[in-house]
C-alpha cells in the first residue's frame, strides 16, 4: 500500500493554509473578535511609546517655556502632560485586557478545531479501513493523529489572527506616519513588507522541504520505537538489543541533525529581521531629520515618526517568527490533509436495509456466493475466475495451504475489498449494493489474530452485541470453551486483559474472538483459522459447539488443519486461488 506521508509536498504553503483556514468557518465570529481585539491591543502598545515621546517633547518645551513664562502660568503648560499620562495609564491597562481576551479567543478556536480535526481524522480512518490501511505504517499514523494534529494548534492560535492583525496594524501605522510626510509612510510600508512578508516567505521556502522531512522522520522514529516495544521478547531472546539500540540512536541522530539545521535557519532569520528593523529605524530618523532641514516636517514629526517606527514592528515580527515553526506546522497540516483526502478503496454504502430494497433480516437466509471472481493485490493475482456457493444452514469448510487465497475470500464476503471481476453476493444481493451497516449485521468474522482492547473480558466479548446482558456474554463464552477459564480469574468477567491482551495466551484470545462470533446474532459466520492456537481438546469442544449452534446458520470454516474440517458438511480444497 502506498503511503501519503512522503517527503514531497503535494501543495504549496498557501494551499495548505487555505485548506486549514477553511475549517475555521464554524468559529469565524470568534476569529473576527480575536483579530479586532488583537489589533486594538497592538495599537495600544504602539501608542504607549508614542505618547511617552510626546511627554518627553512637552518636557523639552517646558524647559524652554520655564525661562519665559511667568510662574503663575506654569500649570497651563503642564496640563497636556497630565492628560497624556492619564491616557497612557488607561491604554496600558487596556493593552493587558485586550491581549488576554485575544489570546483566549485564539486558543479557544485552536483547541475546538483540534477536536473537530481529530473527529474528521478518525472518521477518515474508519472509511479507509481495512483495505487502505492494511500494511500501513502504524507509527506514522500515530504520529499524524497525535503530534501532527497537536502542531496545528500553532497555526490556529498563533498564525491566522496574527497575519490579519499585522496587516491591519501595519496599514493603520503607515497612514499615521504618512500623515507627517508621504516619504515616511513609504519607508514604514517597505519595512513592514520586508519583515512581515519577504523574510517569512524566504525562510518558509528554504525550510519547507526540511520541515516535511523532519515530520516524516519523526513519524518513522515513532514506528521504530513502537515496533521495538512490540518485539521486546524477541529482541532479548536473540540478543539483538545492542543492534536495536544502535538503530534507534541512528534515527535519533538523523532527527537531531534535521532539528539543528532548522534551528540554524531560525537563527539566520532572526538576524535578518533584527537588521532590517535597525536599518528601518535609523533610516526613518535620517529621513525625518532631512525633511526637517528642508522645512517639510516639524520637530514633532521627527520624534513621533521615529518612535512610531521603532515601536510598531511587534505585529510583523510575530509574522517573521512564525516562519520558524510554520515549516513544521505546514508539513503536519499537509500530512493531516492528505489523510483526510485519501480515497477509500471500498466506498461504504450509507443507509440500512429499509432504504436498500433488500429484504428484512427476518426472512430465511439464502446463503452466499462468489461468481467468477478475480481479485489481485496490486499485480499479484490471488483469486482467478473463482466460483463458490455457500449453502444456507451448512458448514462449508475451505482447506488449503497458507497463501492460497482462503482468507481473501472471507474479506471479499465482508467487503473489505471489492473484486476486480465477477461478483460476491450475500443473501442473494451483490455486496456492493448492500448498505454497509446491514452487511456487517448479517456477518460475523473471526480473524486469525484476535485483537483485544485494554478493557475487561466481558466488555471485549460484548463489542459483538452492544447492550448484551451478562447472561448472554457468559453463554457465548461457554460455547467458545472459555467460560471455565474466565471463572478461575480473580475478577472473573471483569478482569482486565491488558494492552493488546498480553495477559492472555494466543488460544485464550482466540476463544474470546470465537465467543464474540457466537454472541453476534447473524446468519453468516466466517471463521478464519479459528482453532490454530488451540489444543485438540479445546478444538473438539469448540467444533462441537459450532456444530450445535450452526443448525440455523451458514458457516464458512477456513483452516489448514485437516482435523478442523471434520465438522464441515462440505469441504473444498483451495490451491492458488482455485477450488476443487
Amino acid at each position: 500500500m502506498s503511503e501519503n506521508t512522503n517527503t514531497t509536498k503535494r501543495r504549496s504553503a498557501i494551499q495548505i493554509m487555505g485548506s486549514l483556514i477553511g475549517l475555521v468557518k464554524p468559529l469565524l465570529h470568534i476569529m473576527l473578535a480575536a483579530i479586532i481585539l488583537g489589533t486594538l491591543g497592538y495599537l495600544c502598545a504602539i501608542f504607549l511609546t508614542i505618547l511617552a515621546g510626546q511627554v518627553i517633547m512637552h518636557g523639552l518645551l517646558t524647559g524652554v517655556a520655564g525661562m519665559i513664562v511667568p510662574v503663575d502660568n506654569m500649570w497651563r503648560v503642564f496640563t497636556p502632560v497630565k492628560t497624556i499620562i492619564t491616557v497612557m495609564i488607561v491604554i496600558a491597562v487596556l493593552r493587558g485586557i485586550l491581549h488576554y481576551v485575544e489570546q483566549y479567543c485564539n486558543h479557544f478556536i485552536a483547541f475546538k478545531l483540534l477536536a473537530i480535526i481529530r473527529h474528521k481524522v478518525f472518521a477518515a480512518l474508519r472509511k479507509l479501513c481495512p483495505a487502505k490501511l492494511e500494511g500501513r505504517d502504524k507509527g506514522n499514523l500515530i504520529s499524524i493523529i497525535t503530534t501532527d494534529i497537536e502542531l496545528l494548534e500553532v497555526f490556529y492560535a498563533h498564525t491566522i489572527s496574527p497575519i490579519a492583525i499585522a496587516t491591519l496594524t501595519s496599514i493603520i501605522m503607515v497612514i499615521f506616519i504618512g500623515r507627517y510626510h508621504w516619504l515616511a509612510g513609504v519607508i514604514a510600508l517597505v519595512a513592514y513588507l520586508i519583515v512581515g512578508v519577504v523574510i517569512p516567505m524566504w525562510n518558509g521556502k528554504r525550510g519547507s522541504q526540511k520541515g516535511m522531512e523532519f515530520r516524516t522522520n519523526f513519524g518513522e522514529l515513532n514506528s521504530f520505537v513502537l515496533d521495538s516495544l512490540r518485539g521486546l521478547d524477541e529482541t532479548i531472546q536473540y540478543g539483538q538489543g545492542e543492534k536495536r539500540k544502535e538503530q534507534m540512536s541512528e534515527h535519533s541522530k538523523n532527527l537531531a541533525g534535521m532539528q539543528e539545521s532548522l534551528s540554524k535557519m531560525e537563527g539566520s532569520q532572526r538576524s535578518f529581521t533584527n537588521m532590517v528593523i535597525l536599518l528601518a529605524s535609523f533610516g526613518m530618523l535620517a529621513l525625518t531629520i532631512w525633511l526637517y532641514d528642508k522645512g517639510a516636517m516639524g520637530f514633532e514629526g521627527i520624534l513621533t515618526c521615529t518612535i512610531a517606527m521603532m515601536g510598531s514592528f511587534g505585529p510583523v515580527v510575530a509574522l517573521s517568527s512564525l516562519s520558524n515553526n510554520l515549516n513544521q506546522t505546514l508539513a503536519s497540516g499537509e500530512r493531516v490533509l492528505s489523510l483526510l483526502e485519501e480515497t477509500p478503496l471500498v466506498e461504504e454504502i450509507p443507509g440500512d436495509v429499509e432504504t436498500s430494497g433488500a429484504e428484512s433480516m427476518e426472512h430465511e437466509f439464502t446463503g452466499a456466493e462468489a461468481e467468477h471472481v478475480t481479485f489481485a493485490y496490486d499485480n499479484e493475482v490471488i483469486l482467478d475466475n473463482y466460483s463458490l456457493k455457500l449453502q444456507p444452514g451448512k458448514i462449508t469448510g475451505i482447506h488449503g495451504a497458507s497463501g492460497s487465497g482462503k482468507s481473501t475470500l472471507l474479506k471479499l464476503l465482508m467487503r473489505f475489498w471489492d473484486v476486480q471481476d465477477g461478483s460476491v453476493s450475500v443473501d442473494g444481493t451483490d455486496v456492493r449494493k448492500i448498505p454497509t451497516k446491514h452487511l456487517r449485521d448479517m456477518e460475523s468474522y473471526v480473524t486469525q489474530e484476535t485483537h483485544l482492547f485494554h478493557d475487561s473480558i466481558a466488555n471485549n466479548i460484548a463489542i459483538a452485541k452492544p447492550g448484551a446482558s451478562r447472561e448472554e456474554i457468559m453463554e457465548a463464552a461457554k460455547k467458545a470453551s472459555i467460560h471455565d477459564f474466565i471463572m478461575t480469574l480473580p475478577k472473573g468477567y471483569d478482569t482486565e486483559v491488558g494492552e493488546l491482551g498480553d495477559t492472555l495466551s494466543g488460544g485464550e484470545k482466540q476463544r474470546i474472538g470465537i465467543a464474540r462470533a457466537f454472541l453476534h446474532e447473524c446468519p453468516l459466520i466466517l471463521l478464519d483459522e479459528p482453532t490454530s492456537n488451540l489444543d485438540s481438546l479445546n478444538e473438539g469442544i469448540i467444533l462441537k459447539s459450532l456444530k450445535e449452534s450452526a443448525k440455523k446458520k451458514t458457516v464458512v470454516l477456513v483452516s489448514h488443519r485437516v482435523s478442523t474440517m471434520n465438522v464441515a458438511d462440505v469441504v473444498y480444497e483451495m490451491e492458488n486461488g482455485r477450488i476443487s
